[in-house]
Order: structure tokens, then C-alpha cells, then sequence
């Protein structure tokens, strides 16, 4: 028997921007059961009643997000009484930890078929963490790492490595570049699931194209490094040696991804062709001050569960949380981030291994529980579109984390 969990549908929303965008005025349950729903449609051959269990990411589960939200989810989509599901929170690499966790279900024979997914609406439900929520042994201890504003942390990065704003700001001109060309060219287009909403301008509108990109469709771009160097600093005034602006940070998103997992088995029994499989997955802690650091650690240890070495790698999706921090991880991983290459993507074809050749979260956003999924979806399509058959998708996380899970493409 053949327990091999593989992934056999795929999807995800467009990335919206929070408050701003389309995504604005509509619960995230319904964003979650469209994207569900037109993801389960690539498998008409499964029998929704054989789905043991839905794992859902979500970093910010509150408010509208609160409760169980995945048996809400699994509700809206009218998906049999019968199917189980949990709600799971490692921040940041919420989505990818939901696909890891359903692998495991697989594994240890507690199910055959489980459905991995992630979501976020940051603008019902992120914002600042009150004082009075916190614990006070931990806003003393070790300069109060453990409730940091992520901004801060970036701050630290960026000191540590010696990363300059200019180097910052190429780095995010590079993203936005990189990801206009690709939705211009439908590079973005292929794990997109259209959502019909009503926006909140109060009109129909069907969201197909990830809307935090600074340029137009056509790909005329809206930014320049002389724009981003007029900005003011986020977190730390520039006068007491701030770098970090909104430019070289991550935007906030609304947005859901789901994947259906099952094993190799079931796959053939049912006549499906499997996407893809997990080769390896990994979490590793580091100091919170620096939490950015986190996939320096988790790649490698990554890596090393599949029985495989950096060089093996096609394709990364690192997560851009901050400029500060993907510059030191590309560096400290032995990945040049070429901030003075040419922004074309195609020109990365050539290289050993590409990183972030659509454009990454300071363009795309980073819609928290839904990235690890979104990312792995921009990853497979990269691999599709190239020929191409391993890939990485890797993330720091609040608190002092990061994650890496191996992929190989199988279709």
C-alpha cells in the first residue's frame, strides 16, 4: 500500500490589499468557500463525503476568523456533515504548516483524504496586540522579545547585516518589477480562482488579479527607487537611524488558498494525475529580535529530511517580509540576490537556482495564513512553466521562527 500523501488540486484567491481592496467588504468565509469550491472542481472524481478532515491556517484567528472557522468553512461550502476540521496557527507559515499537518494525518493512517488550506483577512482582523493582553514576565524578559513589533525586528536585521535602504529599496523596485511582468504576461493567472464580490465601492466584481502590485496591468510601472526614497520610516524615525519603510516591507493582505491531499493510492484509484509531493518539511526557532533570520535555519534542516542539497533546487519562494531580512537569508544561504541585475525575470532562467522570479510579498502581499499555499502555488506554476521539478517555499514567522518545505513537482 502506497501511503505516499501527494497534492491533487490546487488554488488559491488573488491577494488583495487589506481595507483597500476588493476584498474589503467580504466575510472571509465566503472568500474561502469559492476558492474551496473551485479548487475541488479540478477533482470531480472524488466523493466530498471521503474527505476526513480540513486543516485551515489562519495567524490572525479573530473576529471573523474566530471560532472554529474551518468547520465554518467547511459548512459555506456545503460539504458533507461527515467532513472534520481544524483551525491551526503558526503565524506566518500558518497555510504551509496546515499542508504539512495534513501529510502527517496521511502518514500516521488517520486519513486518506484532507483538505490543506489558509487564509487571511487582515483588514477585519489584524491589528496592533493591546498592552493588557500581555504577559508581564514577558514584556521584561530579553527587552521584551517575545511581543516585538515585527518592524523592529527588520530594524535589527538590517543593522546586524549591514543592509543599507538603498540596498532595501532595489530589492522591493525588483519584486514589483518581477511581479507586473508576470501578471502582465499571465504568469500569476494558472492557480488563480476567480471570486465574485461585491466591492467596496458597492459593485459586482468578479477579483482574478493580485491588486498589491505597483503598476498597471498592461505592466507601466507605478514606482521607481526615487519614489521609495522619499517615503518616511515605519518603525524607527529616520533621524534616530531608521531604514525600514512601507516600500521594504510586506503588505498587508486578504486572501485563501486551499490544496486537496491524498494518498498515492487513492490518486490512482480515482484515475487523478498527482500535482506534487512534500519532500521534506521543517520549523527551526531563532532569537525573536531577529525572527527574519528564521529560514537561514529551517532550508537546511529542510533540506536535510529530504535527503537533498541546495544545489538540487530549481525554484524558491522566500518570503518577503521584509527586504532587511530576504536579503540577509539569500545571502547567508549562498543565494546572490542580484539586486543590480536586470528586474526581467526571464533573465533568471539561466541561473542554478531562481528565487522569487514572480515577485514576492513587498508586491504580492502577505496575506499570513494563506502565504505557505499561495507561494507553493506560484512555486508549482514556476516549475510547470520552466520544466523544471524541485522547489522550496520558505518563510520567517513571528516570534522567532521560520519554515522550509521541499516540493517536488510530479505534473
Amino acid at each position: 500500500m502506497d501511503r505516499t500523501p501527494v497534492i491533487v488540486a490546487i488554488g488559491r484567491s488573488a491577494v488583495c490589499r487589506s481595507k483597500k481592496g476588493s476584498f474589503a467588504t467580504t466575510h472571509p468565509i465566503e472568500i474561502c468557500n469559492q476558492v474551496l469550491r473551485g479548487v475541488l472542481d479540478q477533482v470531480p472524481q472524488l466523493d466530498k463525503g471521503e474527505i476526513d478532515d480540513l486543516v485551515l491556517g489562519c495567524a490572525a484567528h479573530v473576529n471573523q476568523c474566530s471560532q472554529n472557522m474551518a468547520k465554518l468553512v467547511v459548512a459555506r461550502a456545503e460539504l458533507p456533515e461527515t467532513v472534520c476540521a481544524q483551525t491551526i496557527n503558526r503565524f506566518c507559515s500558518s497555510g504551509l504548516q496546515a499542508m504539512s499537518t495534513a501529510m502527517n494525518e496521511i502518514l500516521a493512517n488517520q486519513a486518506d483524504v484532507v483538505i490543506a488550506g489558509g487564509v487571511e483577512s487582515m483588514t477585519y482582523c489584524y491589528g496592533a496586540y493591546p498592552r493588557e493582553y500581555m504577559d508581564d514576565f514577558l514584556v521584561d524578559y530579553d527587552e521584551g522579545s517575545a511581543y516585538m513589533g515585527m518592524g523592529l525586528t527588520a530594524e535589527n536585521v538590517a543593522k546586524r547585516y549591514g543592509i543599507t535602504r538603498e540596498e532595501m529599496e532595489k530589492l522591493a523596485l525588483r519584486s514589483h518589477t518581477r511581479a507586473a511582468i508576470a501578471r502582465r504576461d499571465g504568469k500569476l493567472a494558472p492557480s488563480i480562482i476567480p471570486v465574485k464580490v461585491v466591492n467596496p465601492a458597492g459593485e459586482e466584481e468578479i477579483v482574478k488579479d493580485d491588486q498589491g502590485i505597483l503598476a498597471e496591468l498592461d505592466g507601466t510601472m507605478k514606482t521607481s527607487l526615487e519614489k521609495m526614497a522619499g517615503m518616511k520610516t515605519c518603525f524607527v524615525e529616520e533621524e534616530a537611524g531608521g531604514l525600514v519603510t512601507a516600500a521594504t516591507s510586506s503588505q498587508t493582505s486578504d486572501a485563501a488558498a486551499f490544496c486537496v491531499i491524498m494518498t498515492m493510492d487513492k490518486a490512482k484509484e480515482l484515475g487523478i494525475k498527482p500535482i506534487a509531493k512534500m519532500l521534506g518539511y521543517a520549523v527551526k526557532g531563532v532569537d525573536p529580535k531577529y525572527m527574519g533570520l528564521g529560514p537561514i535555519k529551517a532550508v537546511p534542516a529542510a533540506l536535510e529530511r529530504a535527503g537533498m542539497t541546495l544545489d538540487q533546487i530549481d525554484e524558491i519562494e522566500l518570503n518577503e517580509a521584509f527586504a532587511s531580512q530576504a536579503i540577509a537569508c539569500m545571502r547567508d544561504l549562498g543565494l546572490e540576490p542580484g539586486l543590480d541585475d536586470d528586474l526581467d525575470p526571464a533573465k533568471d532562467k539561466d541561473k542554478d537556482i531562481v528565487v522569487n522570479p514572480y515577485g514576492n510579498a513587498m508586491a504580492l502581499g502577505h496575506p499570513m495564513g494563506a502565504t505557505g499555499i499561495f507561494l507553493t502555488c506560484k512555486m508549482l506554476d514556476w516549475l510547470r512553466e520552466n520544466n523544471k521539478t524541485y522547489g522550496i517555499v520558505t518563510m520567517c514567522i513571528g516570534g522567532g521562527m521560520g519554515a522550509a518545505g521541499v516540493f517536488e513537482r510530479l505534473n
